[in-house]
């Protein structure tokens, strides 16, 4: 696949860098990091600048973010009872809609980078419940301006290990992922304790 990914980038240059993160935000299965990574590469060797790479991913990440939470705003609830007729569909929405609830501009933040597999539904759901458009496009914008900073800057630094740092970057992401979603399940847990003791204390106060 790394191959396939310098080929297009080195004949398309910097559209395929924002087609590719443009189209990840709306749930298209593409190697967005490892593109990054690979735009990184090629700055560094001299073929593209430091500024079309970075203005590239930053515009076609924040444009499909923008359309996904669009998407969710007008076309929401029709598109989600749609989706949740699928247990895998559901239980990604069900995160993503803990992770705004929760977190509000923080989620979308994190959501850009640190749990990016969730992104574009985080997106769709930010748009369906309501989150405002400028708390929605606060975290946005500055997680997109982190993560392509993150991938880009390593892709320039390790540009002659770009397989073996995609693969470590794979894998981190993927603790990452984990990791929250095993602090949001402790925090779930916690919650529903708290609730269940005012009850207890209560009933023993009937007796």
């Amino acid at each position: 696949m790394t191959e396939t990914i310098f080929e297009l980038v080195s004949q398309y240059g910097v559209y395929v860098i924002f087609a590719s993160a443009f189209l990840s935000c709306l749930a298209i299965p593409i190697p967005t990091s490892l593109m990054m990574l690979t735009g990184g590469a090629f700055i560094a060797s001299g073929d593209l600048s430091v500024w079309h790479v970075s203005t590239a991913a930053f515009l076609g990440a924040v444009f499909g973010d923008q359309a996904g939470y669009v998407i969710g705003r007008i076309w929401g609830t029709p598109i989600t009872m749609r989706l949740q007729r699928a247990p895998s569909r559901a239980a990604v929405l069900g995160r993503a809609r803990k992770l705004i609830d929760r977190r509000g501009t923080l989620g979308v933040f994190l959501s850009t980078w640190a749990v990016a597999p969730l992104g574009p539904w985080v997106n769709f759901i930010a748009g369906a419940t309501g989150l405002s458009w400028v708390r929605f496009t606060m975290g946005d914008v500055l997680g997109e301006v982190f993560w392509v900073t993150i991938y880009v800057g390593l892709g320039y630094v390790f540009f002659d290990q770009i397989a073996d740092v995609a693969d470590i970057m794979s894998n981190l992401i993927g603790f990452v992922v984990a990791l929250v979603m095993a602090v949001a399940a402790a925090l779930w847990i916690k919650a529903i304790l708290r609730a269940k003791t005012p009850e207890k204390k209560s009933d023993q106060d009937i007796k």
